[in-house]
């Protein structure tokens, strides 16, 4: 491989033997393979341990590192396993650190046409590919290309190294303030949506119900510092998304729960204000848009 181009994966996972295969499948067939992929098994009991040992038994850069269970499951459990599995890396020489879930699949060319936009923007600090869950319709894309999902985000290696370590949000939305962080690092991020990644299963199924994780999304955006006024617009934006009315209605709920609780956050102030300036900004020159 081109040292230029060596970039290197980490995956965290819990009881993904019913996708993992196929994401293994879609990183091995790569027309610019990384150089070593570490996934983070956090006490799978559904035998994907198993599937990547498999996988590493015939490609010898994919390496398992298993952690202790934990009792139950939490959005900050995923960036501390991640941090872990960067920690475990081997090859230190990458030039690009991609993180990705072990429920997606996408084109044989993915990372070879991701690389080859950083190498045409030196500016460019964090990106990835637009992804699409199941039952989806592939032409509502976010219009927020800015922000990339954790699912699929590629640094280069300096700005992964700027940030100082990943924000394990307990609420989630921990990928959208890195690339808040990166663009107050003074990276460019960006979201491709000619790169469509296909997400295996609804997102943050394992909160329950749809109306529930609809919730528990305006939970994560209390979380996060999101400003009121962006917050009502964007569920106005999405009253005609399934389910109709009352998944919009749930979303405000949940952030108006955040609100009324004055929920503790642990986003520092000065990321707030970065993220809420953005925010009006946008409200601005758009009114009704939808966001990721």
């Amino acid at each position: 491989m081109n040292e230029s181009k060596a970039y290197v994966l980490v995956t965290p996972v819990r009881d993904e033997a019913a996708t993992i295969g196929r994401t293994i499948d879609a990183v091995v067939s790569q027309s610019l393979p990384p150089h070593e992929w570490v996934i983070v098994n956090d006490g799978s009991t559904d035998g994907t341990d198993a599937i990547v040992r498999e996988a590493s038994g015939t490609h010898p850069w994919i390496r398992l590192l298993s952690l202790p269970p934990r009792p139950i499951r939490s959005f900050a459990a995923v960036v501390h396993n991640t941090e872990a599995g960067v920690r475990h890396l081997k090859f230190q020489d990458f030039k690009y650190l991609g993180l990705l879930d072990a429920d997606v699949v996408f084109q044989r060319d993915y990372y070879e046409q991701i690389i080859r936009r950083f190498e045409d923007n030196p500016r460019l600090g964090l990106a990835g590919g637009v992804v699409i869950d199941v039952g989806r319709p592939p032409n509502r894309l976010p219009k927020n290309r800015r922000d990339v999902p954790g699912a699929v985000q590629l640094f280069r290696s300096e700005c992964y190294g700027s940030l100082g370590g990943l924000m394990p949000i307990p609420e989630g939305g921990w990928d959208g303030m890195t690339c808040a962080v990166a663009r107050m690092k003074g990276y460019e991020t960006q979201l491709f949506t000619d790169l469509v990644v296909d997400h295996l299963k609804p997102r943050n199924i394992s909160e329950g119900g749809v109306i529930r994780r609809k919730w528990q999304m305006g939970i994560r955006d209390h979380a996060l510092g999101y400003h009121p006024a962006f917050e009502v617009v964007k569920c106005i934006g999405r009253l005609t998304e399934p389910p109709w009315i009352v998944g919009a209605v749930a979303w405000l709920g949940g952030y108006c729960t955040g609100l009324i609780q004055d929920r503790p956050r642990i986003v520092p102030d000065e990321v707030v204000r970065f993220v809420r300036t953005e925010q009006i900004e946008r409200l601005k020159s758009e009114v009704g848009f939808r966001t990721a």
